[in-house]
């Protein structure tokens, strides 16, 4: 009886590891497309910058609106969805005055 429970709090912990992983992954994509938008980069490098930390098959978007850009990361993994979103303001380019 011992046995069989402590198989299954094992796999439990390693589960929860696995998707609180997965969970700082969403959240560290999320920062990286923010800081690459920040920077007035393209779209395009945009996505590549935040796809390129998140998890597979996560769905990734970017948002302007005024001087903050917000980049959301949607990931499906262990039968969660899990969410990771950052707000950055754009920087100053430096051209001006």
């Amino acid at each position: 009886m011992v046995v069989p429970s402590l198989v299954f709090l094992t796999a439990l912990l390693l589960w929860g590891l696995a998707a609180a992983a997965a969970q700082i992954r969403c959240v560290d994509a999320a920062r990286a497309g923010a800081r690459a938008a920040a920077r007035e980069e393209p779209d395009g490098a945009v996505l590549r910058a935040a796809r390129s930390a998140a998890p597979a098959g996560a769905a990734v978007s970017v948002h302007r609106g005024g001087d903050l850009v917000r980049v959301t990361v949607e990931a499906r993994s262990l039968s969660l969805t899990l969410h990771g979103e950052a707000v950055a303001a754009v920087e100053a380019t430096g051209e001006g005055p």
